[in-house]
């Protein structure tokens, strides 16, 4: 897969790095000449471009890429990005980086943006699943805010264990999608036994987390 990463600074190049060891084809688009440094990761295509230009991206041959990540730290850039990679490229996959959260709502399809990855919503979500046993917890928004992936810690005494996940009664949008105990992670089957500290990871309409609490009986 093709991946065209847009700021080539400590957040674009450690994207880049992980793509390269899952031996992607990245290539790395940075404004400022002075940040081109081929041979931090000789392993990407560098490209000197200017993500808002619409000549810089022709240039740079973006229609070729099958996914754009606009993780740059400005906000504007990274929606006037996703919006051009959508709307002139064609790219099938375009994910946004949202540096302020207060800008999160503009992070959606009318702009181009497939999934938005917003840095502070996730450490807080990480500081709430850290600490939050026996409540809902919202990890990542999906499909522009159509799903979510959402966190739920069994208590030690819940009601649920030694039940079958199949005795789950999940509203419709609703799915159980991993079980994390301990060291393990257990793609759950039917007749599998909940536990109590187990955390499981649902992928829910955001219209029915009330619905997904009630279910797990918290």
């Amino acid at each position: 897969m093709k991946v065209a990463v847009a700021g080539a600074g400590a957040v674009g190049r450690s994207i880049a790095r992980e793509l390269v060891r899952g031996e992607h084809e990245v290539m790395l688009l940075e404004r400022q000449i002075e940040h081109v440094d081929r041979t931090a990761i000789p392993e990407a295509t560098w490209v000197h471009a200017d993500a808002c230009e619409l000549s810089s991206l022709e240039n740079a041959q973006l229609e070729t890429c099958d996914v754009v990540i606009a993780a740059t730290g400005d906000d504007k850039v990274n929606l006037v990005l996703s919006l051009l990679a959508k709307t002139e490229f064609g790219i099938r996959r375009v994910v946004a980086r949202v540096n302020d959260p207060r800008n999160e709502w503009l992070f959606d399809q009318s702009w181009g943006v497939d999934v938005a990855v917003s840095t502070p919503r996730i450490l807080a979500s990480l500081v709430e699943e850290a600490v939050s046993v026996g409540d809902l917890v919202r990890l990542m928004t999906l499909r522009q805010g159509q799903a979510n992936l959402v966190e739920i810690t069994l208590p030690p005494d819940t009601a649920l264990a030694g039940k079958a996940v199949r005795k789950l009664e999940l509203p419709r949008d609703a799915a159980l999608v991993t079980i994390l105990r301990g060291g393990r992670v257990i793609v759950p089957q039917p007749d599998d036994p909940l536990e109590g500290g187990d955390e499981l990871l649902f992928v829910a309409g955001a219209d029915v987390e009330e619905e997904l609490r009630t279910a797990v009986d918290l």
